[in-house]
Protein backbone atom coordinates (compact mmCIF):
# COMPACT_ATOMS: atom_id res chain seq x y z
CA UNK A 1 0.00 0.00 0.00
CA UNK A 2 1.19 3.74 -0.73
CA UNK A 3 -0.11 6.49 0.89
CA UNK A 4 0.49 10.19 1.19
CA UNK A 5 0.47 12.47 4.17
CA UNK A 6 1.38 15.83 5.55
CA UNK A 7 5.06 15.72 7.29
CA UNK A 8 4.82 14.82 10.87
CA UNK A 9 6.47 17.31 13.38
CA UNK A 10 8.85 16.32 15.69
CA UNK A 11 6.91 16.41 19.05
CA UNK A 12 4.40 14.34 17.54
CA UNK A 13 7.24 11.54 16.30
CA UNK A 14 8.70 11.96 19.69
CA UNK A 15 5.24 11.04 21.37
CA UNK A 16 4.80 8.14 19.23
CA UNK A 17 8.15 6.56 19.34
CA UNK A 18 7.13 6.83 22.96
CA UNK A 19 3.86 4.87 22.68
CA UNK A 20 5.63 2.36 20.58
CA UNK A 21 8.27 1.56 23.44
CA UNK A 22 4.93 1.71 26.02
CA UNK A 23 3.37 -0.69 23.82
CA UNK A 24 6.54 -3.02 23.28
CA UNK A 25 6.95 -3.35 27.03
CA UNK A 26 2.93 -4.40 27.21
CA UNK A 27 3.82 -7.00 24.98
CA UNK A 28 7.31 -8.39 26.31
CA UNK A 29 5.46 -8.41 29.64
CA UNK A 30 2.25 -10.65 28.11
CA UNK A 31 4.32 -13.14 26.06
CA UNK A 32 7.02 -13.52 27.47
CA UNK A 33 6.26 -16.58 29.97
CA UNK A 34 5.55 -18.14 26.83
CA UNK A 35 8.34 -17.53 24.70
CA UNK A 36 11.12 -17.82 27.21
CA UNK A 37 14.22 -15.48 25.48
CA UNK A 38 11.49 -13.28 23.70
CA UNK A 39 12.75 -9.96 22.88
CA UNK A 40 11.30 -7.06 21.52
CA UNK A 41 12.84 -4.16 19.46
CA UNK A 42 11.61 -0.73 19.00
CA UNK A 43 13.60 1.23 16.00
CA UNK A 44 13.12 5.13 14.92
CA UNK A 45 13.26 4.25 11.08
CA UNK A 46 14.60 1.18 9.18
CA UNK A 47 14.33 0.10 5.73
CA UNK A 48 11.92 -2.74 6.72
CA UNK A 49 11.83 -4.75 9.76
CA UNK A 50 10.99 -8.07 6.88
CA UNK A 51 14.03 -7.36 5.64
CA UNK A 52 16.01 -6.71 8.89
CA UNK A 53 15.20 -9.94 10.24
CA UNK A 54 15.15 -11.91 7.30
CA UNK A 55 19.01 -10.68 7.50
CA UNK A 56 19.55 -11.95 10.75
CA UNK A 57 17.62 -15.31 9.54
CA UNK A 58 20.09 -16.01 6.26
CA UNK A 59 23.19 -15.35 8.66
CA UNK A 60 22.10 -18.24 11.04
CA UNK A 61 19.56 -16.54 13.78
CA UNK A 62 17.33 -14.20 14.33
CA UNK A 63 17.42 -13.64 18.48
CA UNK A 64 19.99 -14.30 20.85
CA UNK A 65 20.36 -17.85 20.95
CA UNK A 66 17.59 -18.25 18.32
CA UNK A 67 14.74 -17.15 20.60
CA UNK A 68 11.96 -15.13 19.65
CA UNK A 69 12.26 -11.23 18.34
CA UNK A 70 9.49 -8.78 17.45
CA UNK A 71 10.93 -5.93 15.41
CA UNK A 72 8.94 -2.55 15.34
CA UNK A 73 9.78 0.33 13.58
CA UNK A 74 7.97 3.76 13.78
CA UNK A 75 9.01 4.73 10.28
CA UNK A 76 9.73 2.44 7.07
CA UNK A 77 11.68 3.82 4.40
CA UNK A 78 11.42 0.74 2.32
CA UNK A 79 8.45 -1.37 3.51
CA UNK A 80 6.91 -4.12 1.11
CA UNK A 81 4.17 -6.65 1.13
CA UNK A 82 3.20 -9.35 -0.88
CA UNK A 83 4.79 -9.87 -4.77
CA UNK A 84 6.95 -6.59 -3.88
CA UNK A 85 4.68 -4.24 -3.71
CA UNK A 86 5.55 -0.82 -1.07
CA UNK A 87 4.11 -0.31 1.79
CA UNK A 88 4.59 3.01 3.35
CA UNK A 89 4.12 3.51 7.18
CA UNK A 90 3.82 6.80 8.30
CA UNK A 91 4.69 8.02 11.68
CA UNK A 92 2.80 7.33 14.25
CA UNK A 93 -0.46 6.62 11.18
CA UNK A 94 0.40 2.90 11.02
CA UNK A 95 2.11 0.15 12.56
CA UNK A 96 4.36 -2.63 11.04
CA UNK A 97 6.20 -4.81 13.18
CA UNK A 98 7.74 -8.13 12.06
CA UNK A 99 7.87 -11.79 14.38
CA UNK A 100 11.18 -13.74 14.03
CA UNK A 101 10.35 -16.95 15.15
CA UNK A 102 11.57 -20.25 14.39
CA UNK A 103 9.12 -23.10 13.45
CA UNK A 104 8.43 -26.84 12.46
CA UNK A 105 5.25 -27.53 11.35
CA UNK A 106 3.91 -30.64 10.22
CA UNK A 107 2.66 -28.29 6.47
CA UNK A 108 3.22 -24.72 6.00
CA UNK A 109 0.12 -24.32 4.06
CA UNK A 110 -1.91 -21.46 5.32
CA UNK A 111 0.21 -19.82 7.35
CA UNK A 112 -0.73 -16.39 6.04
CA UNK A 113 -4.34 -17.36 6.68
CA UNK A 114 -3.92 -18.39 10.21
CA UNK A 115 -2.19 -15.10 11.36
CA UNK A 116 -4.30 -12.82 9.33
CA UNK A 117 -7.16 -14.36 11.44
CA UNK A 118 -5.43 -14.12 14.49
CA UNK A 119 -4.81 -10.56 13.71
CA UNK A 120 -8.73 -9.78 12.60
CA UNK A 121 -9.79 -11.52 15.65
CA UNK A 122 -7.77 -9.15 17.89
CA UNK A 123 -9.14 -5.67 15.78
CA UNK A 124 -13.00 -6.27 15.34
CA UNK A 125 -15.37 -8.45 14.87
CA UNK A 126 -16.13 -6.87 11.60
CA UNK A 127 -12.62 -6.75 10.20
CA UNK A 128 -12.61 -9.32 7.37
CA UNK A 129 -10.02 -11.21 5.32
CA UNK A 130 -9.24 -10.84 1.64
CA UNK A 131 -7.46 -14.58 0.26
CA UNK A 132 -4.49 -14.55 0.81
CA UNK A 133 -3.03 -11.85 3.46
CA UNK A 134 -5.02 -8.81 3.58
CA UNK A 135 -7.17 -7.21 5.87
CA UNK A 136 -10.52 -5.45 5.21
CA UNK A 137 -12.87 -3.03 6.40
CA UNK A 138 -16.10 -2.06 4.08
CA UNK A 139 -14.45 -3.22 0.89
CA UNK A 140 -11.16 -1.49 1.60
CA UNK A 141 -7.77 -2.71 2.50
CA UNK A 142 -6.96 -2.19 6.14
CA UNK A 143 -3.73 -4.04 6.06
CA UNK A 144 -1.70 -6.91 5.23
CA UNK A 145 0.67 -9.75 5.98
CA UNK A 146 3.67 -10.93 4.67
CA UNK A 147 5.70 -13.95 5.51
CA UNK A 148 9.18 -15.01 4.73
CA UNK A 149 11.16 -17.94 5.32
CA UNK A 150 14.85 -18.79 5.32
CA UNK A 151 16.45 -22.09 6.11
CA UNK A 152 17.76 -23.17 9.53
CA UNK A 153 21.28 -23.56 10.71
CA UNK A 154 22.39 -27.41 9.84
CA UNK A 155 20.55 -30.13 13.02
CA UNK A 156 18.04 -27.22 13.77
CA UNK A 157 14.52 -28.48 13.61
CA UNK A 158 12.11 -26.17 11.10
CA UNK A 159 12.66 -22.60 9.61
CA UNK A 160 13.26 -18.93 10.54
CA UNK A 161 10.28 -17.28 10.16
CA UNK A 162 9.16 -14.26 9.64
CA UNK A 163 5.95 -12.83 9.77
CA UNK A 164 5.05 -9.27 8.98
CA UNK A 165 2.05 -7.38 9.66
CA UNK A 166 1.12 -3.65 8.59
CA UNK A 167 -2.17 -2.19 9.81
CA UNK A 168 -3.49 1.44 8.93
CA UNK A 169 -4.35 3.28 12.30
CA UNK A 170 -5.27 6.56 10.17
CA UNK A 171 -6.96 6.17 7.13
CA UNK A 172 -4.29 6.86 4.39
CA UNK A 173 -5.21 8.54 0.83
CA UNK A 174 -4.22 6.87 -2.19
CA UNK A 175 -1.32 9.34 -4.16
CA UNK A 176 -2.21 10.79 -7.89
CA UNK A 177 0.19 8.13 -9.35
CA UNK A 178 -2.46 5.32 -7.96
CA UNK A 179 -2.96 3.09 -10.51
CA UNK A 180 -6.78 2.68 -11.54
CA UNK A 181 -7.47 -0.51 -9.73
CA UNK A 182 -5.48 0.04 -6.18
CA UNK A 183 -7.84 -0.57 -3.82
CA UNK A 184 -8.97 1.82 -1.47
CA UNK A 185 -7.41 2.12 1.68
CA UNK A 186 -8.96 2.35 5.02
CA UNK A 187 -7.64 3.17 8.73
CA UNK A 188 -8.59 1.86 12.06
CA UNK A 189 -10.01 5.08 13.01
CA UNK A 190 -12.55 4.93 10.47
CA UNK A 191 -14.10 1.55 12.21
CA UNK A 192 -13.90 3.55 15.50
CA UNK A 193 -15.99 6.60 14.45
CA UNK A 194 -18.25 4.31 12.96
CA UNK A 195 -18.51 1.93 15.91
CA UNK A 196 -18.05 4.89 18.11
CA UNK A 197 -14.97 3.50 20.06
CA UNK A 198 -11.85 4.90 21.51
CA UNK A 199 -9.34 5.45 18.46
CA UNK A 200 -6.81 2.47 18.52
CA UNK A 201 -3.38 3.91 20.36
CA UNK A 202 -0.21 2.90 18.49
CA UNK A 203 1.16 0.94 21.80
CA UNK A 204 -1.91 -0.56 22.60
CA UNK A 205 -2.33 -2.26 18.84
CA UNK A 206 1.70 -3.44 19.29
CA UNK A 207 0.89 -5.28 22.41
CA UNK A 208 -2.62 -6.61 20.79
CA UNK A 209 -1.62 -7.69 17.36
CA UNK A 210 2.16 -8.56 18.39
CA UNK A 211 0.76 -11.51 20.99
CA UNK A 212 -1.82 -12.43 18.90
CA UNK A 213 0.37 -13.57 16.14
CA UNK A 214 3.02 -15.22 18.66
CA UNK A 215 -0.09 -17.04 19.86
CA UNK A 216 -1.02 -18.04 16.17
CA UNK A 217 2.54 -18.74 15.33
CA UNK A 218 2.45 -21.42 18.86
CA UNK A 219 -0.96 -23.13 17.52
CA UNK A 220 -0.26 -23.25 13.99
CA UNK A 221 2.91 -25.01 14.40
CA UNK A 222 1.30 -27.41 16.67
CA UNK A 223 -2.49 -28.21 14.69
CA UNK A 224 -2.03 -26.04 11.01
CA UNK A 225 -4.27 -24.32 9.95
CA UNK A 226 -7.03 -26.94 9.17
CA UNK A 227 -8.90 -26.29 12.97
CA UNK A 228 -9.05 -22.74 11.69
CA UNK A 229 -11.64 -22.97 8.58
CA UNK A 230 -14.23 -22.38 10.09
CA UNK A 231 -13.37 -19.21 11.88
CA UNK A 232 -11.79 -18.16 8.82
CA UNK A 233 -15.63 -18.17 6.70
CA UNK A 234 -16.92 -16.27 8.66
CA UNK A 235 -14.25 -13.51 8.14
CA UNK A 236 -13.84 -14.26 4.32
CA UNK A 237 -14.52 -11.19 2.08
CA UNK A 238 -14.60 -13.26 -1.21
CA UNK A 239 -16.56 -15.80 -0.11
CA UNK A 240 -19.36 -16.22 -2.58
CA UNK A 241 -18.01 -13.05 -4.85
CA UNK A 242 -16.94 -12.87 -8.38
CA UNK A 243 -12.94 -12.93 -8.83
CA UNK A 244 -10.54 -12.67 -11.67
CA UNK A 245 -6.87 -14.44 -10.88
CA UNK A 246 -4.24 -12.52 -12.02
CA UNK A 247 -4.00 -15.34 -15.29
CA UNK A 248 -7.36 -14.04 -16.24
CA UNK A 249 -9.12 -16.95 -14.75
CA UNK A 250 -12.54 -16.26 -13.94
CA UNK A 251 -14.88 -17.54 -11.33
CA UNK A 252 -16.80 -17.50 -8.36
CA UNK A 253 -14.55 -17.96 -4.61
CA UNK A 254 -16.02 -20.29 -2.46
CA UNK A 255 -14.29 -20.95 0.39
CA UNK A 256 -10.86 -21.96 1.16
CA UNK A 257 -10.04 -25.69 1.67
CA UNK A 258 -8.16 -27.39 5.16
CA UNK A 259 -4.85 -26.72 3.70
CA UNK A 260 -5.77 -23.20 2.75
CA UNK A 261 -6.05 -23.20 -1.15
CA UNK A 262 -8.89 -20.93 -2.25
CA UNK A 263 -11.74 -23.07 -4.16
CA UNK A 264 -12.83 -21.44 -7.27
CA UNK A 265 -15.74 -22.18 -9.14
CA UNK A 266 -15.17 -21.55 -12.84
CA UNK A 267 -16.89 -22.84 -16.32
CA UNK A 268 -14.33 -25.65 -16.31
CA UNK A 269 -15.39 -26.84 -12.67
CA UNK A 270 -14.14 -26.25 -8.93
CA UNK A 271 -10.35 -25.14 -8.85
CA UNK A 272 -8.08 -25.13 -6.34
CA UNK A 273 -5.40 -22.26 -5.93
CA UNK A 274 -2.96 -22.65 -3.70
CA UNK A 275 -1.43 -19.41 -1.72
CA UNK A 276 1.11 -16.89 -3.50
CA UNK A 277 0.20 -18.23 -6.75
CA UNK A 278 -2.30 -15.31 -7.93
CA UNK A 279 -3.37 -12.33 -7.10
CA UNK A 280 -7.10 -12.27 -6.87
CA UNK A 281 -9.17 -8.75 -7.39
CA UNK A 282 -13.20 -8.58 -7.33
CA UNK A 283 -14.87 -8.61 -11.15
Amino acid sequence: MSASAPPVSAPATTAALARLHAGAEALWQAASPQWPGLSVEVVPTIDSTNAELMRRARAGHIGPENAPVVLTALEQTAGRGRLGRSWVTLPGASLAFSVGVRLAPADWSGLSLAVGLAVAEALDPTVQLKWPNDLWWDGRKLGGILIETANATTGEPGRHCVIGVGVNLATPTLPPDAPPHALPPVGLDAIAQAQGHTPWDLGYALAALGAAVLRAAQAFEREGFGPLTLRYAARDALRGCAVRLSDGTEGTAEGVDPDGALRLRTAAGLQRVQQGEVSVRPC
